[in-house]
């Protein structure tokens, strides 16, 4: 029955992809047919679901983490159970990790690239949850995540550095003659770089994760079709194995994109103190 639930939901959603990429033009039909899985959203609205759910997933997500994180916090001991064993785990090993490039800093700056790392990690995994998406298959949502690192690595180098201090870096921190000359080249692709940097977060998560999502919908349609051809009352899951490289490749990228934004904070500190 779920099978049969979930084929005729996606040949729905489907045929109402391919009437709007007729609408929307040969621009946007590549954009609108790629393949994807009926989440809760969509047996609700299809076009509420295509307008909100990445909006709906991200905030779900942040409030499933804040309760959670209420709840280790209020009954914490000093023996931990399971779940506050996970977390102070994970903690401990994101701490390990950053300390070994920020040092002593690492105190001032855990709470934003731990809270960065788990965030994006969860969401990551969202797409693997039954009836749930990965908001981070959008690039909306990485965008606005590699935004937030660059103001904050903007903001930190502002304040720690100091306006002087701080275009004195991004000239190459010229100290003779020669780098002072070079200093007309290394400004403006200093400067580029600084925009380039966000860009590639960005794009780097996006792609990796819609490639997963993509790649598990057509495993889950090409399972649909097998049980239509062979008449079996429940469809193949050929999608299993790369469940398992998708939960892999989600903590990679979640990792890569937090270890890069603690190399930009730590190119921004100054030099004595990292």
């Amino acid at each position: 029955m779920f099978w049969k639930l979930l084929n005729t939901t996606i040949l729905t959603a489907q045929g109402a992809v391919q009437q709007a990429a007729e609408h929307a033009g040969p621009g946007k039909a590549a954009e609108s047919e790629k393949p994807h899985i009926p989440n809760i959203l969509t047996f609700i609205s299809e076009s509420f679901a295509h307008h909100y759910e990445v909006i709906f997933f991200a905030l779900l997500m942040a409030v499933i983490l804040i309760i959670g994180a209420m709840i280790v916090y209020r009954k914490r001991q000093l023996i931990p159970g399971p779940f506050q064993n996970f977390v102070e785990m994970l903690f401990g090993w994101l701490y390990d990790l950053i300390h070994a490039m920020l040092g002593k800093e690492t105190d001032r700056y855990i709470p934003f690239l731990a809270t960065l790392f788990v965030y994006i990690w969860f969401m990551n995994l969202m797409g693997l949850v039954p009836f749930l998406h990965s908001p981070t298959a959008a690039i909306n949502t990485t965008a606005a995540l590699a935004i937030t690192v660059f103001l904050y690595v903007q903001y930190t180098a502002l304040t720690r550095l100091g306006p002087l201090k701080y275009l004195h870096h991004l000239a190459g921190e010229p100290s003779s003659a020669i780098t002072w000359s070079l200093a007309v080249i290394n400004l403006p692709l200093h400067i580029i770089s600084e925009f380039v940097r966000p860009m590639s977060l960005a794009l780097r998560l996006f792609g990796n994760i819609m490639g997963e999502d993509i790649l598990i919908a057509a495993m889950v349609g090409l399972g649909i079709m097998f049980l239509g051809i062979f008449g079996s009352p429940i469809g193949f899951p050929f999608q299993v194995p790369f469940y398992f490289l998708a939960m892999l490749t989600s903590t990679i990228q979640a990792l890569v994109f937090t270890m890069l934004s603690t190399s930009y904070i730590m190119m921004v500190l100054p030099h004595e103190e990292h």
